[in-house]
């Protein structure tokens, strides 16, 4: 029987690190052994975790101090082949390899978009990763995109050939999903006959950029009554809080943190928004089509054009303008027909990426 290694470092509230459970979770129902590897056991993922899927804790705090113990795991359990996911993971795991001396097939998932990211980066630092994802990257068995974007972002910044990179979209569209979404809330928003609610989800980030949404916002309640919540943590929690005040918006808006079960929130809402400058692939458009919610999204790069089939699923407006942001919004909350999402988000769905996932994995 073979056997699958997933790393990533650990099972925190980030996009990638749901894909990588649901791939670990979806991989364990085939004829595989998986191995779940994290620096740490922690996180509010994990107890989401299958039975089936063995967890191995290389008991290290930073990815940088992983890479001997990660090389000592390939070394003694000799897995078939590892998947690993973001690309200072993708690095540690392929020295890792070579330091084990295994013949391990390595296979990096790449989630963000690299001229994006980059930008966050200081100039030193930015030179750094990107040499050393021009050597790491022409290594692996195989390499995985999430998105078209992704892929072309990697072509464009490490000179690697197109032909090189397999686009594998996020696991995200399942019955389970579905099930959680039906499960009841308590909150006033969303009562039978409340406002109507406009629902934000995501890391309280600059990449997230929030900050426009809640601009958007201000501009769509001069015209419609309505209620904002922003699910999701992080280090811009004061500045946003400040914002909502400034703008005298404590009534309308809130913003309740990390929640448990998202899609429950989703449904009830009467549109999505994603406000984000950049992305890798876009998972929480695709989660609140799955619950059935019409969808607004800025069309930055990667992955919310290709989710929204340029705009046939959901309307797309450039990042950063809260003017045709709260226009959009407007237009979406006025149409009294729309379109069944839950359909497109079938396209995502976890078996069709499992089963990708699988062949390259395995093969």
């Amino acid at each position: 029987m073979k056997k699958v290694a997933l790393y990533i470092p650990s099972m925190n509230g980030g996009g990638a690190e749901r894909v990588m459970l649901a791939l670990a979770n979806g991989l364990a129902e085939k004829d595989i052994l998986v191995d779940l590897v994290l620096n740490r056991v922690d996180g509010p993922y994990i107890k989401d975790a299958s039975p089936k899927v063995n967890i191995v804790n290389l008991g290290t705090s930073r990815v940088l101090n992983s890479i001997i113990p990660l090389s000592k795991y390939l070394y003694k359990e000799k897995p078939d082949a590892i998947l690993s996911a973001m690309n200072y993971v993708n690095i540690a795991t392929i020295l890792a390899q070579l330091i084990s001396g295994s013949n391990t097939k390595v296979v990096f998932s790449e989630h963000c978009d690299l001229t994006e990211s980059k930008k966050n980066l200081g100039r030193m630092k930015s030179t750094l990763v990107t040499s050393l994802m021009r050597w790491a990257y022409k290594k692996p068995h195989a390499i995985i995109a999430v998105s078209d974007g992704v892929a072309h972002s990697l072509v464009n910044e490490i000179n690697i050939g197109r032909n090189k990179i397999t686009t594998i979209y996020n696991p995200i569209f399942s019955k389970d999903l579905v099930k959680r979404s039906k499960e009841p809330l308590s909150h006033c928003w969303t009562k039978e006959g409340s406002l109507p609610l406009i629902m934000g989800v995501g890391r309280l980030t600059h990449q997230k950029d929030f900050e426009t949404l809640i601009h958007a916002f201000k501009k769509v309640r001069e015209k419609k009554d309505c209620n904002l919540m922003i699910l999701g943590e992080g280090k811009l929690r004061s500045e946003l809080e400040q914002l909502i005040n400034n703008l005298d918006l404590n009534d309308s808006v809130q913003l309740p943190g990390f929640v448990d079960n998202p899609y429950a929130w989703m449904s009830h809402a009467d549109l999505f928004v994603l406000s984000s400058i950049y992305e890798g692939f876009g998972n929480v458009l695709v989660e609140a089509m799955a619950c059935g919610t019409p969808v607004v999204s800025t069309d930055c790069p990667s992955g919310p054009s290709e989710i929204l089939a340029d705009g046939l699923w959901g309307e797309l407006v450039p990042p950063r303008n809260s003017n045709l942001l709260a226009q959009a919004i407007i237009k979406t909350l006025n149409n009294s027909v729309q379109k069944d999402v839950k359909d497109r988000a079938s396209f995502f769905s976890v078996t069709n990426s499992v089963d990708k996932y699988y062949e390259l994995l395995t093969r």
